[in-house]
C-alpha cells in the first residue's frame, strides 16, 4: 500500500536529508550542497519535499523560465524539472508521484505552459514513470552526462 505523503517546501534545515537522498539515489553523480543551495535560492517555491510519517523520503526541484504579459503568450512560460529523487528504501510508495503531481499543480497555478526534463536514456524506470504521466521524448541530448551517456529531453504540455 502506498504511503501518504505531505508535500511541502524545502527549508534550510532539510539540507542534510536531501543530501542523503541524493547520494543514495545518484552515487558519484550526486549534486553537492552548493548546487542545492543555489536551486533553493533560484527556484525556492518549487523545491519540494515528500514527507512521510517519520521522515522526508524524496525531493523535487523545478525552475520556471520565460515571461509573458498576457494569457495568449502563456506557452512561452516554461519550467524545467531539474531533479526528482526518492530514497531507495522508500521507492514504490508514491513519493515520486506525489511530488510530480504537486509540482505540476503549482506550475499550472503560476501559468506555466509546459515542463521539460532530461533523463538518462538507459534509465528505463524513470522513462516509464514520466511516459505514464504524459511526458514524451522530444529529442536526444548526446553526451549530456559526465560519463558520456546520452540524455533524452522529455516534455509535457500543461
Amino acid at each position: 500500500m502506498a504511503t501518504r505523503y505531505t508535500i511541502r517546501r524545502f527549508k534550510p534545515g532539510d539540507m542534510d536529508r536531501v543530501l542523503e537522498i541524493e547520494r543514495a539515489s545518484f552515487g558519484k553523480d550526486a549534486y553537492d550542497r552548493k548546487l542545492f543551495a543555489e536551486y533553493q535560492r533560484k527556484c525556492g517555491g518549487l523545491f519540494l519535499l515528500a514527507e512521510g510519517v517519520r521522515t522526508v523520503d524524496g525531493y523535487s526541484i523545478a525552475c520556471i523560465s520565460g515571461k509573458y504579459s498576457n494569457l495568449a503568450e502563456r506557452d512561452n512560460l516554461v519550467a524545467s524539472l531539474e531533479s526528482l529523487a526518492v530514497h531507495p528504501h522508500a521507492r514504490g510508495n508514491g513519493a515520486a508521484s506525489s511530488l510530480l503531481k504537486s509540482t505540476i499543480r503549482r506550475l499550472k497555478l503560476q501559468g506555466v505552459g509546459r515542463i521539460t526534463l532530461i533523463v538518462r536514456k538507459s534509465n528505463a524506470v524513470a522513462l516509464q514513470f514520466y511516459e505514464r504521466r504524459g511526458f514524451a521524448a522530444v529529442r536526444r541530448a548526446p553526451g549530456y552526462y559526465e560519463d558520456g551517456e546520452e540524455g533524452l529531453i522529455m516534455r509535457l504540455t500543461l
